[in-house]
Parts: C-alpha cells; sequence; structure tokens
C-alpha cells in the first residue's frame, strides 16, 4: 500500500489549520485559557465512570487513562479534562518548542496540587538536565514536578550514573517528588532499569501491536514497585475527522481506536496511559475506556486492524538495529513518519528527522539496489523508509 500524502500536502493541511485555544497572553502578562463552547461543553457535563490505579511504589493515586499534552494546542480541552476527573497529565521541555509546558501550566491553573503532573528532559549531563528542569518549572508555573523523567533512553548508553545523580539532587532539593525514564525499548531498557533501582517510574511504549516480551518487561517493572505509565497506546492511529488522510482507515471506525485504549487497560501492571487528546470528541471517546472492559468484539476488531497497519506501522521491537549497511535508524525513522501520518504532526517528524546527523538525513533508500532490513512483522522498511526521506528532507 501505497501512503498517497505528499510534503506539499502536509504543509498546506497545516498551514489551513486554525491555532485553537491556546493559552492567550493578557495585557498583565500572564496567561488565559478560552472555555470550550456551550455546545461542546455540554456534551461531556454527565459525570464519567472513571477508574484509578496506584503509580507503583510512588503511592500515586491516577486516574487510568491520563493526558499525553503533546500535540495538543487548545487548552480548553486540558482545562475541561482537570475539571472531569483526569488526574494525570504528562509534557516534556521539548514539546512545542517549549510552548506546550507553558499552555498545559495555564490550563491546570489552580488545579495543579490536585493533579500529578509530569516532565521531561533531552539533556544529556547535570547541568543542562538541572537546567531544564529550572526552565520546566518557570514555564508550568510550578514549584515542583510530581514525575520528571530522562526523555527518550532507549540504549544502556543513553543513561548515566551523571543523569541519575541530576535526579536525585533535583529530589533533594524539592523540586522533582518522584524521577523516571521514558523509552521507546522496554524490553531492553526495563531490566537495566530494575538492576539500577533509580528510578521511580518508567515510561514506555505499549500497545495491541507489541510482542508478548514487553508484557513480561511490564511484570518485571511491577514486581520491582516501578510504576508503569503507557505511550504510544492507538498504535499511531488516526481519529474521524483528522483533516489529513489517513493511512489507518478502518482504525478511525468502528471504535478501533477506544478497543485500542481498552487493550492496554486489561493490563493491570500499567498504572496509568497518557493518550494525545487534541479535541473535546477525542477526550469523550477516550474517558469512555474506564467504563467497559475488552472484550471479544474489540479483540477481533484489533486483529483485524493489525493485519492492516503490518506493512506500515513500525511496533518498535528492535529487530532491525544495527541492520541497515547505510546505518539508519529504521525505528526512528518510521517513528518520525508515524508522527506526521497518524498524529498528523509533520512538523514534529521534520523537526526530528533533521535533528539526526547530515551523513543520516544525506542517506536515500532508492540509491540501494537491495535493502538489508527485513522486518519480521511485515513492515515495507524500504519504501517506508524512503517515503520518510521524501517528505522530510
Amino acid at each position: 500500500m501505497k501512503p498517497s500524502t505528499s510534503r506539499r500536502d502536509f504543509l498546506q493541511a497545516g498551514l489551513a489549520l486554525p491555532v485553537v485555544g491556546l493559552a492567550a497572553r493578557t495585557s498583565a502578562g500572564k496567561a488565559s485559557v478560552e472555555a470550550p463552547s456551550a455546545a461542546v461543553s455540554s456534551s461531556l457535563d454527565s459525570s464519567p465512570q472513571l477508574s484509578y490505579r496506584i503509580l507503583g511504589k510512588t503511592g500515586l493515586k491516577v486516574t487510568s487513562v491520563g493526558f499525553g499534552c503533546m500535540i495538543t494546542s487548545d487548552a480548553s480541552v486540558i482545562e475541561r479534562a482537570a475539571d472531569i476527573g483526569i488526574t494525570y497529565f504528562d509534557t516534556a521541555r521539548s514539546y512545542q518548542h517549549g510552548n506546550n509546558e507553558r499552555m498545559v501550566g495555564a490550563a491546570i491553573g489552580k488545579k495543579r496540587k490536585e493533579l500529578v503532573l509530569s516532565s521531561k528532559s533531552d539533556g544529556v549531563d547535570k547541568n543542562s538536565l538541572l537546567s531544564d528542569l529550572d526552565t520546566s518549572l518557570r514555564e508550568l508555573g510550578t514549584d515542583y514536578l510530581d514525575i520528571w523523567y530522562l526523555h527518550g533512553r532507549d540504549k544502556a548508553t543513553a543513561v548515566s550514573d551523571e543523569m541519575f545523580e541530576a535526579q536525585q539532587v533535583a529530589k533533594q532539593q524539592g523540586k522533582v517528588r518522584f524521577t523516571g525514564v521514558s523509552t521507546h525499548q522496554p524490553i531492553g531498557m526495563i531490566p537495566l532499569l530494575v538492576k539500577t533501582n533509580a528510578v521511580d517510574v518508567v515510561l514506555i511504549t505499549y500497545n495491541f501491536t507489541m510482542a508478548k516480551g514487553v508484557g513480561e518487561a511490564i511484570e518485571q517493572a511491577g514486581n520491582a514497585g516501578m510504576g508503569v505509565v503507557a505511550m504510544k497506546v492507538m498504535a499511531g492511529g488516526y481519529r474521524p475527522g483528522n483533516p489529513r488522510r489517513s493511512f489507518y482507515p478502518q482504525l478511525a471506525k468502528q471504535g478501533a481506536l477506544l478497543a485500542a485504549l481498552k487493550w492496554v487497560l486489561k493490563n493491570p501492571k500499567v498504572n496509568t496511559t497518557i493518550p494525545s487528546m487534541t479535541d473535546m470528541d477525542q477526550l469523550q471517546e477516550n474517558l469512555k475506556a474506564m467504563a467497559g472492559p475488552f472484550g471479544e468484539p474489540e479483540e477481533k476488531l484489533l486483529a483485524r486492524q493489525l493485519e492492516h497497519i503490518a506493512p506500515l506501522y513500525c511496533r518498535m521491537c528492535g529487530e532491525c538495529d544495527g541492520a541497515c549497511s547505510k546505518g539508519l535508524p529504521v525505528a526512528d525513522l518510521l517513528r518520525y513518519l508515524t508522527y506526521a501520518e497518524g498524529y498528523g504532526q509533520f512538523s514534529l517528524g521534520r523537526e526530528h528527522f533533521l535533528a539526526l546527523p547530515k551523513e543520516i538525513t544525506a542517506v536515500r533508500c532508492r540509491d540501494c539496489a537491495n535493502c538489508t532490513v527485513n522486518c519480521p512483522h511485515g513492515v515495507k522498511v524500504a519504501s517506508r523508509v524512503a517515503h520518510a526521506q521524501e517528505l522530510f528532507a
């Protein structure tokens, strides 16, 4: 299946979309938040059924469905989620070039102390990490984070004693209550983190496409008292009404996205989840995941969907690491493509692509006679990575 969306399509769609509900600056320099319209708000007025879990040894009580703020630009959706009773909100220093933290802080406002708030840093040493933390606290308008993650650490070499020391310093200073690591490679990283006993919470990629080994790693983390938060729970899926063309057309129909979230929640070792939510409809749908169990209808739906997306979606299993003869980080490139095509975030995908070393971004898969990467799950790696190069370069 050849994706039909071009780089021009993404640029035009992005320019056509209005920026809705961003935290606006008043003359006093403080942020204000737009309230949802009466028509939208009324559909969310009924009290939803909320379920709660304890976030590992932290003892924090969180709703099993949290709020991933990475691509949210409408502050009123965050504000409404907090009013309804969602208790866990996740952002990062790097999201939207720092603007996301500012918007999240404005949206949660006076409810801050009732909520569990996490952020992340890409810092690579003690000084850069602590500097990022101070900036995050300032932008969020708070004097502490409930959880502070080392962001996107997918290999053992991506963490160090110096980084863990920075987290402990932040704890001692009262700026952080609990520490964590986020990773797209839970099978490799969770055993390492359990062994170091250095963090309280792990934020991992986890969805219905993933191998049994991920569930076993989650079990290991839970048994060690580590809190487990799941991201990428929709397997890159689209929502109905997204203005960009979906290459997961069925995932946006028949309740497959809700089924995907329910699938994650059926694992009792997962303490909370952070699906992305950009509008009130997505918030409304995600709330339903806490009201009903995962059953046979959802299982059949996801089985059909897994067959459909197999050539397209990278499960981030790590099997292709080092397999490309040109040294391409295949899983990363496919993830950036998902940001663009699955999340509708072309600029985010391109930003990550262009941050790669020039010797990587200069490679073109079309120049290779044969691809040395053979995905065990059936992803058409050569065509997908070539598409990413065409789209982002």
